[in-house]
């Protein structure tokens, strides 16, 4: 039996049925009016806290195939439980594929990329597929998986990132909102993850500051600002 007193061999149709039973439970108006605020779609939501989405994720434990049946669903908050359900060593890159061509928002693009994407072995070249393509929210997924890379892979060389930096660089005039976003958070994150990688992403910004672009040079000044203050403030100490 698992923590959520669910059979391990109970049909999957089963476990949605008592996940989403579950979730409804916890689904408020509160929450659900305060998505738009987020620029969160919330015509397939049901309006969940992310806490409440953590709480019956560790009930139900990692379930490679109730992740896929949750994903299925179309749900917000059942496919954020997908993202902390689903088995990262089963993922194969068709499936990630598959799910990011459907991401639509900017909170389930950023919480499968910190939850599960960066935890599989096709992290790093999901990246540069992504970066190239052209939707929004799927060129988004590439640049919030960097970022979340830079934080979590603690094993990762720093030739990986200098090859992120080199994508930034690239697609840096990208004035798509949720994109150029993305773009800049991956920059300062690759900056604030040692003093090597910091002189190289200062440098990318300078560059891109210094762009007739009006995108690239957003990114650029912002990221300036961010990790120049970083190294003040190292100085001072």
């Amino acid at each position: 039996m698992t923590a959520a007193g669910k059979s391990v061999k109970e049909p999957v149709a089963s476990q949605v049925q008592f996940a989403l039973e579950s979730l409804k439970k916890h689904a408020t108006e509160a929450t659900l009016d305060g998505m738009s605020r987020f620029a969160i779609p919330s015509d397939h939501a049901l309006g969940v806290a992310m806490k409440d989405i953590k709480a019956l994720a560790k009930q139900l434990g990692r379930n490679h195939e109730l992740a896929r049946a949750l994903w299925d669903t179309g749900i917000y908050e059942a496919r954020m439980l997908t993202s902390l359900v689903a088995d990262p060593a089963q993922l194969t890159p068709a499936q990630m594929d598959k799910w990011c061509r459907q991401f639509d928002n900017w909170a389930i693009c950023d919480t499968m990329c910190f939850n599960l994407f960066d935890r599989t072995p096709h992290a790093w070249t999901k990246i540069d597929e992504w970066s190239r393509a052209k939707p929004e929210f799927m060129k988004r997924t590439a640049f919030a998986l960097l970022w979340s890379l830079s934080v979590h892979d603690k094993r990762a060389s720093d030739e990986a990132f200098l090859q992120g930096l080199t994508l930034i660089e690239r697609e840096a005039t990208d004035d798509r909102n949720f994109v150029k976003k993305a773009v800049n958070m991956a920059l300062r994150a690759i900056g604030k993850r040692n003093p090597a990688l910091k002189k190289a992403a200062l440098e990318t910004a300078s560059r891109l500051a210094e762009s007739t672009d009006p995108t690239a040079r957003w990114n650029g000044k912002d990221a300036l600002r961010d990790l120049s203050a970083r190294v003040a403030k190292g100085a001072a100490r």
